[in-house]
């Protein structure tokens, strides 16, 4: 017997088959090449099914399948809410992949949650009942766990730190993904890099090659490594933003650990210690010297050992 995880992210799919122990017995990862509304629902429910039929053909049998989506799952209708996929402002995903996997039972939650799910059934949250995962990457999201649960909110929404209001006065440019997430996002970084460079008419730095608009986060972090001055202030600044965040969290939620994931550590995991000491300005006194900032221990997998802990987790409650 085993279970199904599938990881959704804004650029990739990914799929994992897991022993009831949790451990990885087959996995495979997915380009969404610019695939929108249905089309992403097709390439999901299109894996599952051979998925299944793959593991049916080798007399084992997969009970339950969990889902991560980057964005909000709304449980009552079995809708997602998926900002960086065109047309996900409300699609119907647990009907069709229902359709899809017949008698197998389907979960699906945000990204947020499986971050944090997963690190407590695999990696650095495992025996934790307060700890925070703060994921990075494209945008900024946050699982918390408090006394041992996943906290929600009112409609599902509980951890959308990227709109933490770190900054002000109020700028148009946060309208679309927050504060916080304008800044030090992975996308964030790059358009920082961007907009000095236009400004910087004699920089000459590591950056001088590279066509300004497809600047990535990589491309500086890399380039910060030679101490380039554009590298250097935007991931100084970033460093500013991240100890606070970690500062607010820790001050609202008084956690044992925080979790840095995401894409952006990463390369950013060397940082850890001065967003610590950025953080310790910031933050409640006594609770930021009883809290522990570490990196994930699952890295980029965090999202689908989360979704095979939702399947894993779904079933105990069917019995």
């Amino acid at each position: 017997m085993c279970v199904l995880g599938v990881d959704l992210g804004g650029t990739k799919l990914a799929l994992a088959i897991f022993s009831m122990e949790g451990r990885i017995l087959a996995g495979e990862s997915v380009p969404l090449e610019n695939r929108k509304g249905t089309e992403v629902g097709k390439l999901i429910t299109e894996h599952i099914t051979r998925l299944i039929d793959t593991v049916e053909n080798q007399d084992n049998h997969i009970r339950s399948i969990g889902i991560s989506v980057p964005g909000i799952s709304r449980t009552d209708s079995g809708s997602v809410w998926a900002p960086n996929i065109t047309g996900w402002d409300d699609y119907p995903l647990m009907s069709e992949v229902k359709n899809a996997a017949g008698k197998i039972p389907v979960t699906i939650d945000s990204d947020r949650a499986c971050y944090i799910l997963g690190e407590l059934w695999q990696g650095n949250a495992r025996g934790c009942n307060n700890v925070i995962f703060l994921a990075v990457g494209t945008g900024i999201g946050a699982g918390i766990l408090v006394n041992g649960e996943v906290l929600r909110g009112s409609h599902d929404i509980a951890g959308a730190t990227g709109w933490m209001a770190l900054n002000k006065p109020f700028l148009d440019e946060y309208k679309d993904c927050g504060c916080f997430e304008y800044y030090a996002s992975g996308e964030g970084i790059a358009k920082a890099a961007r907009a000095i460079l236009k400004e910087e008419s004699e920089y000459s730095g590591e950056l001088k090659n590279k066509n300004p608009q497809e600047i990535s986060s990589y491309d500086v972090f890399t380039a910060y490594e030679y101490r380039d001055p554009v590298a250097v202030k935007v991931i100084e600044s970033c460093i500013g933003f991240w100890g606070m965040a970690v500062a607010n969290l820790v001050s609202l939620f008084n956690p044992e650990k925080i979790i840095m994931g995401g894409g952006v550590f990463g390369p950013a995991i060397s940082l850890i210690p001065a967003i610590r000491e950025e953080a310790v300005k910031w933050a409640q006194p006594v609770s930021i010297n009883q809290v522990r900032i570490e990196p994930s221990a699952l890295r980029g997998e965090a999202g689908v050992y989360g979704a095979g802990f939702l399947a894993l987790r779904a079933l105990s409650k069917i019995r």
